[in-house]
């Protein structure tokens, strides 16, 4: 196939980039060479997604099988996107969320479930407090001009090497420095995530055999609890590192902030978020997700994080000195 990738060469479009390559595939990215250098092994197109002009420029008369969509977040924004490639791609494929859900109280939610209205009017940049609203309107907007060429694919919470996020690297990362590690909530508590590998194989895949729909994609595939992470970070590290667990109550009385501070955690007291780590797979297990083992997405991840320039600024996770002071019970 020849596949078009809107952006690309960050974290999400690299997996892709991989994964179709590896499958024979041809790829083309279309980004502004900003956030990294091109990737050799692909054809590279630059513009201006937010400019309809730029990217009809920029496409000209090529065609491809599909195209992938790793960085729509405005519906007006998508829209130029989804315009511009009306006629030039067979399948659109649109990389979504599980924040567009109306309500993440309560887990096991499947993609029929209700989305959030998009926000009326738009704004005219990024608005993270509107994140799954917006995104839901995407997805409107790629369902509109594409209908059943239109795949859609809502991942969780993705982890992998080339994070620019964080949320999951600081892990692996805080394990392996050993010691005594502030855990949060219940050890039961259980988490859910997706390596972006997996997740790239999965929409080639999706792609590959043309299927239409919307497919949440979050793993693993059998329930996980946040001790048997923090164990195998401990067990692939080699580490001495002893958890001590913080109830929801003290950590939100402390200030810790949920989901940015320590990833991976919400209070189970949280009504309206409650749900989030409970999504239901079953049908992108039907249509062939699949998981590398828990301890290889830790291994690779530290491998990649440890390759870092020194001085990262960390965009997620406690500080030394703030988990210290936590520890301590101050």
């Amino acid at each position: 196939m020849r596949l078009l990738v809107l952006g690309g060469t960050v974290f999400v479009g690299r997996a892709l980039t991989d994964a179709a390559l590896a499958r024979g595939h041809h790829v083309t990215h279309f980004n502004r060479g900003k956030s990294a250098a091109p990737d050799g092994r692909v054809e590279t197109l630059q513009g201006d997604r937010t400019d309809g002009a730029s990217m009809r420029k920029a496409f000209g008369d090529k065609r491809w099988h599909a195209v992938i969509d790793t960085s729509g977040y405005m519906p007006q924004v998508v829209r130029h996107s989804a315009e511009a490639l009306r006629g030039k791609v067979s399948r659109y494929l649109f990389v979504s969320t599980i924040s567009v859900y109306a309500s993440l109280a309560r887990g096991g939610f499947d993609e029929d479930a209700a989305v959030s209205p998009a926000s009326d009017p738009l704004p005219d940049a990024l608005d993270m407090a509107l994140y799954g609203p917006l995104k839901a309107g995407c997805e409107a907007v790629v369902r509109e001009a594409y209908g059943n060429d239109a795949t859609i694919v809502r991942p969780g919470l993705i982890a992998g090497p080339y994070d620019p996020t964080d949320r999951f690297t600081y892990w692996p990362v805080r394990v392996a420095r050993g010691g005594t590690v502030l855990a949060p909530g219940r050890p039961e508590r259980l988490v859910q995530f997706i390596d972006a590998r997996d997740l790239a194989q999965f929409m080639i895949h999706l792609l590959e055999e043309s299927v239409a729909g919307t497919f949440n994609a979050a793993g693993p595939r059998q329930p996980l609890a946040m001790a048997e992470l923090l164990d195998t970070c401990r067990k692939v590290s080699g580490s001495d590192a002893r958890f001590e667990w913080r109830a929801d109550e003290a950590l939100v009385t402390a200030g810790v902030a949920p989901w940015k501070d320590l990833p991976l955690w919400i209070p189970e007291s949280d009504a309206a978020m409650a749900g989030l780590m409970g999504t239901s797979i079953a049908r992108a297990l039907a249509q062939g997700l699949g998981f590398r083992p828990l301890a290889q997405t830790v291994a690779d991840t530290l491998a990649w994080a440890n390759g870092r320039p020194g001085g990262h600024a960390w965009k997620a996770g406690l500080e030394a000195r703030r988990e210290e002071q936590l520890l301590a019970g101050r």
